[in-house]
């Protein structure tokens, strides 16, 4: 007999008929619940962490990892880049100069955001120039007033390279004959498509004809950084900012996209929270099975307790058969959406192939594949959650077969 006895005895319950077959049917669907409830979490867990570095890859790849600015502006923006660049984890700089407006062509308009680039310098911080479906990135020269604009911002002006848009700032002009809003007419020189939110709010300027818009000329706003990797700006933009001298601000890409992701977080967090009801429903089916099992088993209980075996080791007997049974299936359900977790973008694919439907048309969604991304963390914190709520349903069904008492529970047997 294996030792302690408890252990023995409540993993033959596990696994003994029962009488009544509704207990089975109860363990069974508490099992199979249980199961179910972690496979989900896996899987969810995983797509929002695929979403989570898709959405960081492509919109970081585009827009800068950190901006310093100087209030005023930078006359000599050479040195300041020259000590950014010497600085660690720092692999280039590009001055800018950003602004908002409003863009009209054809009858439509929407609100955009205007950035003044250099082009050679822009390719170091940024690989929009390598998203380009229509146009060149280099046609945006001095005093050409060019504009290249996001796929999905271009498709809603209906415009391609060759026709003009109408840039509305939000300032006005005071001439002798009244109050004007400044107006400039630029011409699309591009059209790029990185596949995320960037694609439908930015447009790009030279970086000369965006001062004269701002009235900065001979000067920019300030520098766009690129680190060696993008965790890295998370707090050295501001230190970096601080060495340059007064009046120098930092900003990094937490502060400047920090609530798209907080967003992208907070729904994983929210989707997880419901999905754990269902866990929640096997534990309080654990419940169910094992107060059965108390009454069905009234008698062997009385028996074991005249054999010798104290109120602690009768609770011990229904903790360690009712976890039993949320162990095995939170682990069958982690197995499985382990498995499916890192296979299944590929699994989607092949269904799509089959199938020939697209899941995500890349006409409309920014994603077109089921991203998916398996993290050892999250599938340790679903696993842990599940232990913990099915021992956690065990307490009170063991505590009330502890209370059971020989005599009467023998009395008409």
């Amino acid at each position: 007999m294996l030792k302690p006895v408890p252990l023995f005895i409540g993993l033959r319950y596990v696994a003994a008929r029962r009488r009544q077959q509704f207990i089975s049917f109860i363990n069974g669907f508490s099992l199979l619940g249980m199961a179910l409830g972690v496979f989900a979490l896996i899987v969810v867990a995983s797509v929002m962490n695929g979403f989570d570095r898709e959405l960081k890859t492509r919109i970081l790849s585009v827009v800068p990892h950190g901006f310093i600015e100087r209030e005023g502006g930078l006359v000599d923006w050479e040195t300041p880049a020259r000590q950014l660049e010497a600085q660690p984890h720092v692999e280039a700089t590009s001055p800018f100069v950003n602004g908002y407006a409003l863009l009209s062509a054809h009858g439509s308009s929407h609100g955009a955001q205007f950035q003044g680039v250099e082009p050679q310098a822009l390719r170091k911080v940024s690989t929009v120039g390598e998203h380009m479906v229509m146009g060149n990135l280099d046609l945006l020269e001095p005093r050409s007033y060019g504009v290249v604009l996001g796929r999905i911002l271009a498709h809603q002006l209906n415009v391609i390279p060759g026709d003009s848009v109408i840039l509305t700032l939000p300032e006005v002009s005071v001439t002798p004959a009244g109050i004007f809003p400044r107006t400039k007419r630029f011409t699309v020189a591009g059209v790029f498509s990185v596949g995320a939110q960037v694609d439908q709010n930015l447009a790009l300027i030279n970086i000369e004809d965006a001062a004269r818009l701002t009235r900065m000329t001979g000067k920019v706003q300030g520098l766009q950084l690129r680190f060696d990797d993008m965790d890295n700006a998370l707090g050295l933009v501001s230190v970096y900012a601080d060495e340059l001298g007064e009046g120098f601000q930092g900003e990094d890409w937490g502060d400047s996209q920090g609530s798209l992701f907080q967003a992208v977080k907070m729904e994983k967090t929210v989707v997880t929270l419901m999905l754990m009801i269902i866990v929640a429903v096997a534990a309080f089916n654990i419940v169910s099975a094992l107060v059965l099992m108390v009454a069905d088993k009234r008698s062997d209980i009385a028996v074991l307790r005249t054999l010798g075996l104290t109120s602690r080791q009768i609770m011990a007997v229904f903790v360690i058969q009712g976890s039993a049974i949320g162990i095995i299936g939170a682990f069958a359900g982690a197995v499985l959406g382990i498995v499916i977790a890192m296979n299944l973008t590929e699994m989607v694919t092949w269904i799509e192939s089959v199938v020939g439907v697209k899941i995500f048309d890349p006409r409309v969604f920014f994603v077109s594949y089921l991203p998916s991304e398996f993290r050892v963390g999250d599938a340790v914190v679903v696993l842990t959650a599940a232990i913990c709520m099915s021992l956690l349903a065990t307490i009170f069904p063991a505590w009330r077969a502890a209370q059971i008492e020989p005599a009467e529970a023998l009395r008409y047997e």
